[in-house]
């Protein structure tokens, strides 16, 4: 019952392991270091019909498909540069467009003289991706800035404490103005006013949008959230593009629609963000997610407006101000703004995943522990030795009865032997010898269980957090949130042959599957011969099954293995060397 028990718990893991495999091989792109989220593709402007009763930003209309032509026909826009020690990119001043932004901490790729990770992109490109600040006419009959309107321009540079204020006249005595402010890392907030000078009031609607212009490339893990995210009234909300283009089909409106006082959405990638809040987290904004099918082609917007329009009266001023978010999702960046800011649950914009109790701290530690080292590896080898020491005295316990069950082997061969006829005799035999020498067989299976909750936070964090993007270790292991790049049956890149991905076996998978071999052999044997056999063959298993996951993660699995050795050999010295003593 009790081997049963721990082959239970063993099958568990093994299942869990393989349906992170599947999942793996079938859908991450190749072995290297997987490609930045942060170009995804797009394609010029199309836009959704406008929902009953829900103002529609200026520019959305069936007719706004047609810019691409106009575009075309008019001279270059005027741009404002946007520059800071992390950012560097440029705002177009036709529409008032953020459409070219590229992020100066991060490359493509590990390779030396990779280009710099662009993330937003001008709507005529393929990979289209931008930001737009406008006014709906709710009146019907206010002329209200639109996607071909040219601004005047006061300031510039867009840069830390240097604002930069966007005004336009549309002649019937309304005056549009946009002030923008850039911080020194990925933040830029948004004053939009209408001054109205006209005898009569005007009813506007000013709006925020972000616009994708295809689909993004994404990386396709079922335990990696892309897509719409943001937190409205104090709960996270994900759709992912395939949910949202379902929704949008059936409700013929908006994916998803609701109002929020504070809070933020966006568009979420693996490693990067780009999301809209008010800047008073007071303030309640209705926030819609919309898909739109042009041509075939299908495109996203997440966009922010007030619950109802604004009557701006003679002589009065109407505004809105937001904030949008743009950059890299970085742990403590996150953090440093939903507590300045008080951008609520802002940290969630990185999905940490059910463990998120487990995760996040992981993550505290090791980037603690790397501040001190200098290398995220070195600092995952010091972590797991001090979870080693936090659960000693319960791996004791487990280690100190899988000693006992070793030392017990010949007595319980010789009861199988004697009783292997009568099934039920030999299991109270078992419990009776166990009961005599005080060892639970179960406890054996304490630290394989123990090791799953870390298994996936460690997971989490090698995965989705940025900070482990690119991070070397030693050698040839160039990125630790990547798979190691060597293979076995190339012979570690002496033969120039690129074997399939099912066989792509690296070095730190066969150093983690040695170390699990010879752990093995300090366990006690199964007494059945085909648990036995199940567990002989476990070694080869998990080295097959870790080959795609991160090397970080295989690096922390043969650290922890030899750790485990090492406390297991201790324990049955020490096992041995009492019951010796009591002979």
């Amino acid at each position: 019952m009790d081997q049963k028990r721990l082959l239970a718990a063993i099958a568990i893991s093994i299942g869990i392991l393989l349906v992170f495999d599947v999942y793996n091989r079938a859908n991450r792109p190749d072995i290297v270091a997987p490609a930045p989220q942060a170009s995804a593709p797009a394609s010029p402007a199309g836009a959704p019909a406008a929902t009953a009763g829900v103002p529609q930003p200026a520019g959305q209309a069936p007719g706004d498909s047609l810019t691409a032509a106009t575009d075309a026909a008019l001279p270059p826009p005027a741009r404002v540069a946007v520059e800071n020690a992390r950012v560097q990119g440029s705002i177009s001043a036709r529409g008032l467009q953020l459409d070219m932004l590229t992020l100066r901490d991060y490359n493509e790729t590990v390779e030396p003289g990779s280009p710099l990770v662009r993330l937003l992109n001008p709507r005529g490109r393929t990979d289209g991706y931008f930001a737009q600040w406008g006014w709906t006419a709710a009146d019907g009959r206010t002329r209200v800035p639109d996607i071909n309107t040219d601004w005047r321009v006061a300031g510039g540079p867009l840069a830390p404490n240097q604002p930069v204020v966007f005004e336009w006249d549309n002649g019937q005595g309304q005056v549009f103005e946009a002030e923008m402010r850039l911080d020194p890392n990925y933040m830029l907030s948004v004053v939009q006013r209408v001054r109205n000078t006209a005898a009569e009031a005007v009813t506007v609607l000013p709006w925020a949008r972000i616009r994708r212009e295809r689909t993004p490339q994404i990386a396709g893990f079922f335990i990696l959230h892309e897509g719409y995210v943001g937190v409205l009234d104090g709960r996270l909300t994900e759709v992912t593009y395939d949910a949202g283009k379902k929704e949008a089909t059936t409700r013929r409106g908006p994916a998803f629609e609701g109002e929020s006082a504070g809070g933020w959405a966006g568009f979420t990638d693996k490693y990067w963000l780009t999301a809209l809040m008010p800047q008073d987290p007071a303030t309640r904004l209705r926030h819609s997610f919309r898909h739109i099918s042009d041509n075939g082609v299908d495109r996203w917007q997440a966009d922010i407006a007030l619950p109802a329009p604004q009557s701006v009266a003679p002589g009065a001023t109407g505004e809105l101000s937001s904030r949008l978010f743009a950059g890299a999702k970085e742990v403590l960046l996150l953090d440093a703004y939903r507590n300045t800011l008080s951008i609520q649950d802002f940290d969630k914009a990185i999905d940490f995943g059910w463990f998120y109790f487990i995760t996040k701290p992981f993550f505290y530690g090791i980037d603690w522990l790397f501040k001190f080292t200098g290398n995220f590896g070195i600092a995952i080898l010091i972590f797991t030795f001090a979870l080693k020491l936090a659960f000693l005295p319960l791996a004791n316990k487990a280690y100190s009865s899988m000693a006992g069950m070793k030392v017990l082997g010949p007595k319980m061969t010789e009861l199988r032997e004697r009783h292997k006829d009568d099934p039920q005799q030999l299991q109270r035999e078992m419990m009776a010898l166990y009961k005599a020498e005080k060892i639970n067989p179960a406890s054996g299976c304490l630290p394989i269980l123990l090791q799953i909750p870390v298994f996936f936070a460690l997971y989490k964090v090698l995965f989705v957090t940025i900070e482990m993007r690119h991070a070397p270790f030693f050698g040839w292991i160039l990125d630790l949130s990547a798979p190691d790049p060597t293979n076995l049956f190339n012979l570690f890149g002496l033969i120039p042959f690129d074997p399939p991905a099912f066989f792509h076996l690296p070095a730190w998978a066969l150093i983690m599957g040695v170390t699990m071999f010879f752990q093995q052999k300090l366990n006690p044997q199964p007494p059945d011969p085909v648990q036995a056999k199940i567990f002989q063959w476990m070694p080869v298993i998990f080295t097959f099954m870790l080959a795609s996951f991160p090397a970080g993660l295989v690096i922390y699995w043969s650290w922890n293995n030899l750790l485990s050795m090492a406390q297991q050999w201790w324990i049955m010295r020490k096992h041995e060397a009492k019951k010796a003593a009591k002979a």
